[in-house]
């Protein structure tokens, strides 16, 4: 017989309408699984009381007979950037260390009123900065994976989404929430051999997430496959009056839409992204996608993005000057950490609270962002910054007069070792090259397995759509999905 934790959030939801097994025994499944992986370090709040409660309100529904819930019995890992009543919220910083929000996000409060349940709070890159999960300040996730060539260096669960990648691929949960800057979702899922998808800018509400860079901060779902992807980006989805970013528009119903079909698609390849030292593995499976995507009736066709060797250092000039206006309100007066020393005045304590409280990749950005804003140099970067992503996008708008979708590799590189790159920063930004640009653009992207390389470590494909094309996205990625039939999963080792 199947574990209940092999089982993804479709297979969960249905299982429990039918009666295969309750909801209570998907959460104690699940709430068992995460106590034993501790090793991980994914979850830094394990809540198996809110998973407990949200199965019992699913049973007690089927038992008197009402209609279930989309998400009744499916248990999910809530990324620590959501803002969730009572439970602490602390972005992996030290500097909100203890603090429990009175309030609830909207996308928590979303999946909460869709009758999904909470086991924990997962880690993730302090204050969604990193592409590896070493800056937590709760130390860094150990991805699941390991190298089949017998290298036991532990891995990278990619960043800043490490935690929720880690913990569906070791089956800790079905699906988790992530939020997406600059690759932060696709990244980690390209790194764990699980799907992910960035929406629309403004298709998910910003309410109530911890912010970092708000023009390009956007929540999505990661999950075990495509269809759950689609399952949990509707419930997650929807206007919010509190968002002035959040698109006033209709839930479409993705998983209903659902066609592995590309006939009559034209999907582009663009080719300013085969960089030069790009490894032949990557090369390869780009390949085979596209071949995957010829076989499902597309139609192939090159398309340029001229201005794509460009975007990494514009996101890495707006993202921290957008960092450093935020994170100007952590300065220990309202909330979280306070450092006062003896006779310090109100400068000296902001000085040292924020000193203590910040760790130093979010300072090195806070320092960058606040560099670029200055009066001597806003016009010469920042501004720059801001016509180099009107062009990114306005390449974006050209490719589509020719093309419907755009296929990439998700990231240059597998899983790295942790502490491999973490002492070179700009090493390290180089892992979003082929993510970012579709930040920039606020597109929809999803990065979906498609095969291992050589050590036996998963590699990912993203497809891009057009803005609001989330269901494109998703049926192009089902096409892959199909076609790749990626199976391979971490043995255990935890």
């Amino acid at each position: 017989m199947t574990d209940i934790t092999d089982l993804g959030v479709r297979e969960l939801r249905d299982g429990v309408r039918a009666g295969t097994f309750s909801a209570r025994e998907v959460a104690d499944s699940f709430i068992v699984a995460v106590s034993k992986a501790k090793q991980l370090n994914a979850f830094l709040v394990e809540t198996p009381d809110h998973a407990v409660a949200a199965a019992k309100e699913a049973d007690a529904a089927r038992a008197a007979g009402e209609t279930l819930k989309p998400l009744a019995g499916v248990p999910i890992g809530m990324k620590d950037l959501f803002c969730t009543k009572g439970v602490q919220s602390a972005a992996a910083s030290h500097i909100l260390e203890g603090f429990k929000p009175e309030y609830e996000s909207t996308v928590s409060q979303k999946l909460w009123d869709a009758g999904a349940g909470m086991l924990g709070k997962l880690n993730m890159d302090q204050f969604a900065m990193g592409s590896s999960n070493e800056t937590s300040y709760f130390g860094n996730v150990i991805s699941p994976w390991r190298r089949a060539d017998g290298g036991k260096a532990p891995l990278a669960p990619g960043g800043s989404s490490g935690g929720s990648s880690a913990s569906i691929a070791a089956r800790l949960c079905p699906a988790a929430t992530g939020t997406d800057t600059g690759g932060s979702i696709r990244q980690p899922a390209a790194f764990t051999g699980i799907a992910g998808i960035k929406p629309t800018y403004g298709r998910c509400s910003r309410w109530g997430i911890i912010a970092f860079a708000s023009s390009l901060d956007q929540a999505g779902p990661m999950a075990r496959d495509v269809r759950d992807c689609a399952i949990m980006l509707e419930a997650m989805s929807g206007f919010d009056a509190k968002d002035s970013t959040s698109l006033q528009l209709d839930v479409p119903k993705w998983e209903a839409g659902l066609n592995a079909s590309l006939a009559g698609k034209r999907i582009g390849i663009p080719k300013e992204y085969r960089v030069d030292g790009m490894p032949a593995e990557i090369e390869a499976l780009w390949q085979q996608g596209i071949d995957w995507v010829k076989d499902a009736g597309a139609e192939v066709v090159e398309v340029s993005l001229p201005h794509t060797k460009y975007a990494l250092p514009a996101y890495y000039i707006i993202a921290p000057a957008e960092a450093s206006s935020n994170l100007a309100r952590y300065d220990g007066v309202r909330y979280g950490l306070r450092e006062l020393p003896e006779g310090a005045n109100l400068q000296e304590m902001y000085a040292a609270t924020r000193a203590a409280g910040f760790g130093a990749e979010v300072k090195r950005r806070i320092l960058i962002g606040t560099y670029v804003l200055s009066a001597g140099f806003y016009d010469a970067y920042y501004t720059q910054a801001q016509k180099v992503r009107t062009l990114i996008a306005r390449d974006f708008d050209e490719a589509w007069k020719t093309c419907d979708l755009l296929l990439t590799p998700t990231a240059p590189s597998a899983a790295f070792a942790l502490g491999e790159k973490s002492a070179d920063p700009i090493a390290m930004y180089l892992n979003d090259v082929f993510t970012v640009p579709s930040s920039l653009a606020g597109l929809p992207a999803m990065s979906v397995p498609g095969g291992l390389d050589k050590a036996g470590l998963p590699l990912g494909l993203q497809v891009i759509g057009k803005a609001l094309d989330e269901q494109g996205v998703l049926d192009a990625c089902l096409a892959i999905e199909e076609r790749a039939g990626f199976k391979a999963r971490p043995e255990a080792w935890w």
